[in-house]
């Protein structure tokens, strides 16, 4: 049950949708074969606009990846009947494992956090699992008492904004029990390194993964990131604007640009206006 595939670039897939609003399996299948390089693939994720998905395009998207030479994981959620299901799907296609989004629940508990992921690891015995943290509140405790239950939690996607309390957690957690990647992507990556993380998850891998690839080589080996973090920070700011309502827009409008799928997202997102699609066209062709 190893979770090697983490330490590195751990990109999250778009997913390209056709002129009639379904998913494009042709450009999934481009979309894949640029991330040949990556460390691990990721589908089903926020960056694949996993909560506007239906059940039957998360197996699509399990289905496409499937058979991928790296690491792959699907991402699973909603209530528990429905993440099951997707992750016994995704171990049927010979997928290595699973991130669980965070429970989506406005009266989250901490026990009931610990439950709901071990309900979905038991059921899928085979495949590593990777719980996705994105509330603080979510501590070393609980991420302990999960791994020791289930040997198959085998890394944490720390999504908190908050290098210090990711040291605290997956110290009392066990820094070496896990893989812990930082789950903020590219800009946050050096920060969460330099307390232990071992991986990043990416969008920009979509787009330019020898960028994500070089930032990864250089975190590995303990070398200055200064100049490949200041060629992606552009980018990566951009899909910050008004709370995160880009994310997904700006790395569908690169694609878009380079030819391999369409710019369209599903609502609530939205595609990108002219002034924005412009400053994505000035980073591309800054990198060359």
């Amino acid at each position: 049950m190893a979770g090697e595939g983490l330490a590195g670039v751990v990109a999250i897939t778009v997913t390209p949708f056709g002129e009639d609003g379904s998913v494009d399996v042709p450009a999934y299948e481009r979309v894949v074969e640029r991330l040949a390089g990556v460390h691990a693939v990721t589908v089903n994720g926020n960056t694949s606009e996993f909560y506007t998905l239906t059940q039957e395009e998360c197996r699509l998207a399990v289905d496409v990846v499937a058979g991928v030479r790296q690491m792959t994981l699907c991402g699973v959620g909603h209530d528990l009947d429905t993440a099951v299901g997707l992750a016994k799907h995704a171990a049927a296609q010979g997928l290595d494992g699973v991130m669980v989004h965070q429970p989506a629940h406005p009266y989250l508990s901490l026990d009931g956090w610990v439950e709901y992921h071990r309900v979905i690891a038991d059921a899928v015995p085979s495949l590593a699992v990777v719980p996705y943290v994105r509330d603080p509140r979510v501590g070393g405790a609980q991420i302990g008492a999960l791994a020791g239950a289930c040997d198959n939690v085998v890394g944490v996607k720390y999504a908190v904004a908050d290098p210090v309390r990711f040291a605290l957690t997956a110290r009392d957690a066990g820094i070496d029990r896990l893989v812990w990647v930082a789950g903020l992507a590219e800009l946050s990556a050096p920060g969460y390194y330099a307390y232990g993380a071992r991986g990043f998850t990416s969008g920009l891998a979509n787009v330019a993964p020898e960028l994500s690839l070089t930032l990864a080589a250089a975190l590995g080996a303990g070398e200055d990131t200064a100049e490949i973090w200041g060629a992606v920070r552009r980018f990566e700011e951009l899909r910050t604007v008004d709370g995160g309502a880009n994310n997904v827009a700006v790395v569908k409008e690169a694609l878009a640009q380079l030819g391999v799928c369409r710019r369209d997202v599903r609502p609530p997102g939205h595609v990108l206006g002219e002034v924005d699609r412009a400053a994505v066209r000035e980073v591309l062709a800054s990198w060359g």
